[in-house]
């Protein structure tokens, strides 16, 4: 009898979809190779190769086409959405179907999803533990920077980092001179009673200063008591960690921050303007 109602409800649920145009439920194609390391390196070997006629090298902008990194939005994120724009192209664009296997647009999808995740999507395979000891103790960083409630203040707290830059801009943040973040702006000041404090501008405006100087202490000054205001055109952030450190506690270190992602929102990849838009 139940194996009966079983049946029985199968086919009136059959008969809703025909007579009332209830959609199915479109499953929706996922990369059989995954994305293994292996397969992201084969796909951007793959995509230098066949698509940086119009695409510029290792997903930059191209003379003909956009970046497709992580640094603008994009319609296009499912895997499903990205393998169909790069095996049937784009109708309406300059963007053709590619000719290739199945396989390799897998692969190319790969990598194209690998360069728009977030450090913490592409974590390396460093020893985290170490990472953490770099970060407080030989690296410095704790001085300036707060993980989890623990360190300075006077640089960005760095509890999401991982989840908030691609792994090539945390990359270049620790070995790259860079723009000063906002609020983050270091100055100098001379009070009238010669007076020097040094550390980062916040509030700062045509009649007074607040300063947040290296031991997280905050001064507010008005500005007709400073005898001078020194701005830095460079930031506090050191730009030689690939140097001061070896290869191993660099590698240690940038697994650490890769890792902090306390805040991550997972995007939705099944959605806005899927396949065929």
């Amino acid at each position: 009898m139940a194996l009966f109602n079983n049946i029985a409800i199968r086919a009136l649920a059959l008969l809703a979809v025909a007579a009332f145009g209830i959609p199915a439920q479109i499953v929706k194609p996922k990369n059989p190779l995954r994305d293994r390391p292996e397969v992201v390196a084969a796909g951007r070997t793959l995509y230098n190769k066949t698509c940086t006629m119009c695409h510029g090298r290792d997903g930059t902008e191209g003379d003909r086409a956009p970046s497709l990194n992580a640094n603008r939005r994009y319609f296009r994120l499912s895997e499903a959405a990205i393998f169909d724009s790069v095996k049937n192209g784009i109708p309406g664009t300059a963007m053709p179907a590619s000719g290739l296997t199945d396989l390799e647009v897998w692969r190319i999808v790969a990598f194209i999803r690998n360069i728009r995740g977030t450090a913490s999507d592409n974590a390396g395979s460093g020893d985290s533990g170490n990472g953490m000891l770099v970060f407080t103790g030989l690296g410095g960083c704790a001085r300036c920077h707060m993980i989890r409630g623990q360190g300075g203040t006077i640089g960005p707290d760095l509890s999401s980092i991982g989840a908030q830059v691609t792994l090539e801009r945390l990359q270049d943040a620790l070995t790259k001179a860079g723009p000063i973040p906002a609020g983050y702006r270091p100055v100098m000041v001379t009070t009238l009673t010669g007076d020097v404090v040094q550390g980062v501008a916040r509030n700062d405006d045509s009649f007074s200063i607040q300063i947040l100087d290296e031991k997280n202490t905050l001064h507010l000054f008005d500005k007709q008591e400073l005898r001078s205001i020194a701005y830095s055109k460079q930031s506090l952030m050191p730009h030689d960690y690939d140097k001061v450190l070896s290869s191993s506690q660099f590698r240690d270190l940038m697994a650490m921050l890769s890792r902090q992602a306390r805040t991550k929102i997972k995007m939705e990849q099944q959605g806005e303007n899927e396949i065929g838009r």
